[in-house]
């Protein structure tokens, strides 16, 4: 912000005061100082004026009060009470910079015009008309000042709360397309799925217990991710609605070790082999890493069954150092692999996700090969 903008800015008190404090002792020094040397007391007066104008420019009500009585003082002691007559102004435009309304502005403009007229019209040899355009501006252009910057601040916020709202706007018009994408086309080809699985089951007699069992799991596979896109249609439709539902954003704690048991025996209903190591002391985990550790396992054994195939084995660890979750999933890559495995075949959005979910919790997410394979590892702090 350059530094005429700081000027007119509303929360920026303490530069103008300083500018009006040595605009002040540059009077007291020069102008005074080539004809009539300040005095004693006029030096004392305008010491206090820049005391209370420098501890007091965050509360302009009573720095003006301070300036009025200060000033009042002046028109009464001193010849030359120039100093005073600008820091009262000056507090006065303040006062109107801060103003949450105009009866705030127009009471403390009467409070010094009434000091001046009292004190300070009366033994002037000025003329009554010069007096009153005297008063008139030296009290309207601070107020004129400080009404265009509290407007303009005032203008900058609705300004921003307009953008804000549009900005929302716009979020919540992509949330609802994206919504009808999820549920017009992802939802409906799911359910067909399932459908046609659970015709299959019954259409077939005779089949082997491996084949029934693989479609067991396919429809309840199935099953289970079009009950997990309703929820995430019903979030991106309206995400304050069910912000106060648990099952839509977190998992209960205690419920944690099973789901993540769920998630390894899918792993290995297809083909993968995998070794678990979870600690016990998981089920006292908060509920939002719950369901980062929930969502980052099943991600990393879902990767592993896509990319090593299902001759890999995968090793899955669970565990607690403190209030610290260390969490890690490898794989040896797969017999049918023979040499190291490099990005995640399809781009690595997958990967991407995790680590997105691992940094909101402050975490770091590790990946890359690993001999032959791949290790994706992280630590949530607690």
């Amino acid at each position: 912000m350059s530094w005429v903008g700081r000027l007119l800015d509303v929360r920026e008190t303490l530069p103008r005061m300083v500018l009006v404090i040595l605009s002040g002792v540059a009077y007291l020094l020069v102008i005074c100082g080539t004809q009539t040397p300040p005095t004693g007391l006029q030096w004392l007066l305008a010491g206090a004026a820049f005391a209370s104008g420098l501890l007091l420019h965050r509360r302009p009500q009573i720095n003006l009060l301070v300036q009025t009585v200060l000033f009042a003082v002046a028109l009464t002691v001193l010849d030359d009470s120039t100093i005073n007559q600008v820091g009262t102004a000056w507090a006065l435009g303040e006062v109107a910079f801060w103003a949450p309304r105009a009866a705030w502005v127009w009471g403390a403009t009467g409070m010094v015009a009434a000091v001046y007229v009292l004190l300070g019209m009366p033994g002037s040899e000025e003329s009554l008309t010069e007096q009153l355009v005297g008063l008139a501006s030296s009290l309207g252009l601070p107020i004129l000042i400080g009404t265009v910057g509290r407007t303009t601040h005032e203008l900058g916020v609705q300004a921003a709360r307009r953008a804000e709202s549009e900005q929302r706007a716009a979020r919540a018009d992509e949330r609802a397309a994206i919504a009808r994408e999820l549920h017009d086309v992802v939802a409906h080809h799911i359910a067909s799925v399932v459908l046609r699985v659970g015709v299959a089951r019954h259409v077939l007699p005779g089949l082997d217990a491996k084949v029934t069992d693989v479609f067991d799991d396919v429809h309840r596979t199935g099953t289970e991710a079009l009950t997990d896109l309703r929820r995430l249609v019903a979030v991106l439709r309206d995400p304050d609605g069910v912000r106060g539902d648990a099952s839509l954003t977190a998992i209960e704690p205690s419920a944690l070790p099973a789901a993540l048991a769920g998630a390894v025996e899918k792993a290995r209903l297809a083909g993968v082999i995998v070794e678990a190591e979870i600690d016990p002391a998981i089920g006292g985990l908060d509920a939002v890493r719950g369901l980062a550790v929930l969502r980052l396992t099943q991600e990393a054994l879902t990767n592993v069954a896509k990319h090593a195939g299902p001759a890999a084995t995968a090793s899955l660890r669970v565990t607690m150092t403190g209030s610290d979750l260390a969490w890690d999933v490898s794989d040896d890559g797969g017999r049918l692999l023979t040499g190291p495995r490099d990005v995640p075949v399809g781009g690595g959005h997958g990967l991407t996700g995790m680590r997105e979910r691992v940094e909101v919790l402050g975490g770091e997410l590790t990946a890359g090969p690993e001999g032959k394979g791949w290790r994706v590892s992280t630590v949530l702090p607690g």
